[in-house]
């Protein structure tokens, strides 16, 4: 085994990234505190391809230098757009024919491996602040709730690891439904 080269690994240009056909999900980050988390969720969004981030509330934009620490540029290529609040980034987002889904531990959640997207569905999914999550009045909004598993004692994860967490499962089955194609 043998540690790959950068020229190796393929990498798509700003342009080329631009010109991609996206993946039809949308990370939405409601109230984050951490713009280097906002920064984590912009680089996790340039890995899998995504539509857009979308940015509500309190959430720091780009350009912000925590988000740029963490992006590494990636808040250059990924498309995001702001939004004072949820109901209108959700809105949106449903006109545009996406369902949405806080991530969020509430009762009638679906656990994240349960959950079944098809690979030509447009989902979103919003994650909330480090302390206080999703807003209760966003939670209503939305088409339903995903809950990721979780067997120790705390309970809860950093919101920039539940984005990799919950976008990799949708990105990871996507995949493996278009293998079967």
């Amino acid at each position: 085994m043998r540690k790959l080269q950068v020229q190796e690994l393929h990498r798509k240009s700003a342009e080329e990234f631009k010109r991609s056909v996206k993946t039809p999900v949308v990370a939405v980050l409601e109230n984050i505190r951490s713009a280097y988390n906002v920064g984590s969720v912009f680089r996790t969004a340039d890995a899998f391809l995504l539509e857009a981030v979308y940015i509500l509330g309190y959430t720091a934009v780009p350009p912000h230098k925590e988000i740029k620490k963490t992006a590494l540029g990636a808040e250059e290529s990924v498309d995001w757009r702001y939004f004072k609040n949820a109901a209108a980034a959700i809105g949106v987002l449903k006109a545009d024919g996406y369902l949405v889904y806080a991530v969020e531990q509430v009762e009638n959640s679906i656990s994240l491996e349960q959950l079944t997207v098809l690979t030509e569905q447009k989902i979103a999914f919003v994650f909330g602040n480090e302390v206080t999550g999703v807003e209760q009045e966003t939670i209503l909004l939305c088409d339903g709730a995903v809950e990721i598993p979780q067997l120790g004692m705390k309970h809860s994860l950093n919101i920039a690891t539940a984005a990799g967490v919950v976008l990799w499962e949708v990105i990871r089955n996507r995949i493996r439904q278009n293998e079967q194609i």
